[in-house]
């Protein structure tokens, strides 16, 4: 098994993405893929003797101001071009980036690997661990319009990670809306609702946002659209409640104090929302298995996300899809 991993991709890199690198190579062999100068001297700085550490060099780098649009051709020697080309070239066998997330759908499913055959469009997740479980989140950006039988495909390409790679085995799928009740939310809620019901999937119902957090379900689908507000705003939620905590322990001297004997607890809670903990998650729907994650991650979130992407690849993700894609029937327009 062998993980490409995007060594220029937080941002912070390479610091972060070798470090990550080289506590996952513990349990997988890495290649990282960047500036061969300065993944050599961050590798120096660590205890590497018998790890299976590969370096690809990489002569450019895409920055969070990229452009999807203008990196496809612009950057072809990038760290995420050749990182993907060797998942193609079956080299590796998953590539990991923290790096643009707009820039890694791009060259995946229009440059390098492109879609599996009867995908319509890929989809980007999100992985939280909420009361101690997984649950994935798709699609949160990747396709603000989207159509009936797209959003069952994404339910369809979450079931299957949510069981090979989650370890759930019979993944409970949701629609995010606006109530539970049937027939709620809007005519493409109502439409997918119905193809769900309908399918094989272990589809139960709808769910509100308020209920995410003492989750009955293991995947939620919505469009992107609505998917990267509820991520956006889940985000920063729990940055803006851990600055509130932060604000009011140090105010007074009871409450420094205070803070010192919550001090445990507020750590645990704090590992607790870390998506770091997860590390990435997967765009569905392309031929490699890509795990994006954050951009702000440390060393610890870049070890799970290579982790993360060892159990997707044995998996066998990509194949899974493509085998049962084909029994989502299709818009007679699409």
């Amino acid at each position: 098994m062998q993980i490409a991993v995007d060594a220029m991709g937080t941002d912070a890199h390479p610091i972060p993405d070798v470090a990550g690198a080289v506590m996952a190579a513990r349990e997988v062999a890495v290649k990282l893929v960047g500036d061969e100068h300065r993944i050599k001297a961050e590798l120096a700085k660590h205890v590497t003797k018998g790890l299976p550490i590969e370096i690809i060099p990489a002569a450019e780098v895409i920055s969070m101001d990229d452009k999807p649009s203008v990196i496809l051709k612009g950057k072809p020697q990038s760290s995420m071009h050749l990182g993907m080309q060797l998942i193609k070239d079956r080299h590796a066998d998953a590539f990991v980036t923290m790096g643009n997330t707009g820039a890694a759908h791009a060259i995946a499913m229009l440059g390098i690997l492109k879609r599996i055959a009867g995908v319509k469009r890929p989809a980007l997740s999100v992985i939280f661990k909420i009361q101690n479980k997984p649950i994935i989140f798709l699609d949160v950006g990747a396709n603000a319009d989207v159509r009936p039988d797209w959003m069952v495909q994404f339910a369809l390409m979450g079931s299957i990670y949510a069981q090979q790679a989650l370890e759930l085995p019979s993944p409970r799928i949701a629609l995010l809306s606006n109530g539970k009740e049937e027939g709620k939310g809007s005519d493409l809620i109502r439409l997918t609702s119905e193809m769900l019901t309908q399918s094989s999937l272990n589809f139960v119902g709808n769910v509100e946002p308020m209920d995410i957090f003492y989750p009955q379900v293991d995947v939620v689908v919505s469009d992107g659209f609505v998917g990267n507000i509820l991520l956006k705003t889940f985000e920063a939620s729990t940055r803006y409640l851990g600055s509130l905590i932060r604000e009011e322990v140090t105010r007074t001297w009871i409450g420094k104090f205070g803070g010192l004997l919550l001090r445990p607890a507020l750590a645990r809670v704090r590992t607790r929302i870390d998506t770091g903990e997860i590390g990435g998650a997967p765009l569905l729907g392309v031929n490699g298995v890509v795990i994006i994650g954050h951009g702000g991650s440390n060393a610890n979130a870049v070890k799970n996300a290579i982790l993360q992407a060892r159990k997707a690849a044995q998996g066998r993700i990509v194949d899974r899809i493509a085998e049962q894609i084909t029994l989502i029937p299709a818009d007679k327009g699409d």
